[in-house]
């Protein structure tokens, strides 16, 4: 099942923005794309939800690992767990600007890194991705209409996160550190957490 995202968009944050710490103690980050959808829709086929993207962004879908974990353990969530941030940006890039890096099938030639305090943690390929956009999109837009605006998310690439790096143990995010996230052809999204 083509899985993708959708968060508290009254938290969102653009490159450069301060993250408040929420209660949590194991913040992560996620290594993702988004796509903004472009024009209203509903039942989308997945043979024209390519039509619908106005075009792609940068995405980092903080997580509180230990709130989720709770949250998951009843079978309900993530809420708590991912409500407070999601940083987007630094551009929104239309598929015809990524004409270059397209392979043609929905998926892209595009490199993705993420760094803490300037060490690189994280690598992956958006080629990579298991659904396409086109997939997410006709699943997301099942019986609800997709708006002008709507953002949906990748999910993460493969090891973009410290929960898979570190097998959920940590060390995790703290006060001061610096993330950055790079996609090829999207520019970087930089954060700092704050107390």
């Amino acid at each position: 099942m083509p899985g993708f995202y959708f968060g508290n968009h009254m938290a969102s944050y653009g490159p450069g923005a301060d993250i408040p710490l929420p209660r949590t103690e194991a913040l992560d980050y996620e290594l993702e794309i988004a796509c903004v959808i472009g024009r209203a829709g509903r039942d989308i086929l997945e043979e024209d939800a390519e039509e619908y993207i106005a075009g792609f962004t940068i995405m980092n879908d903080w997580s509180a690992r230990d709130v989720q974990r709770e949250e998951m353990s009843v079978g309900l969530g993530p809420a708590k767990g991912k409500d407070f941030a999601t940083s987007l940006g630094p551009w929104l890039v239309t598929p015809d600007e990524l004409a270059d890096f397209a392979l043609g099938d929905g998926r892209y030639n595009m490199p993705m890194i993420a760094r803490v305090n300037g060490e690189e943690r994280s690598r992956g390929n958006f080629r990579d991705i298991y659904y396409t956009f086109a997939q997410m999109i006709a699943r997301a837009s099942r019986d609800v209409t997709l708006y002008p605006g709507d953002v949906i998310g990748s999910g993460t690439v493969g090891t973009g996160c410290l929960l898979e790096l570190t097998a959920g143990q940590g060390p995790w995010l703290l006060p001061d550190d610096v993330i950055e996230l790079e996609i090829a052809g999207l520019g970087v999204l930089k954060n700092q957490i704050i107390p």
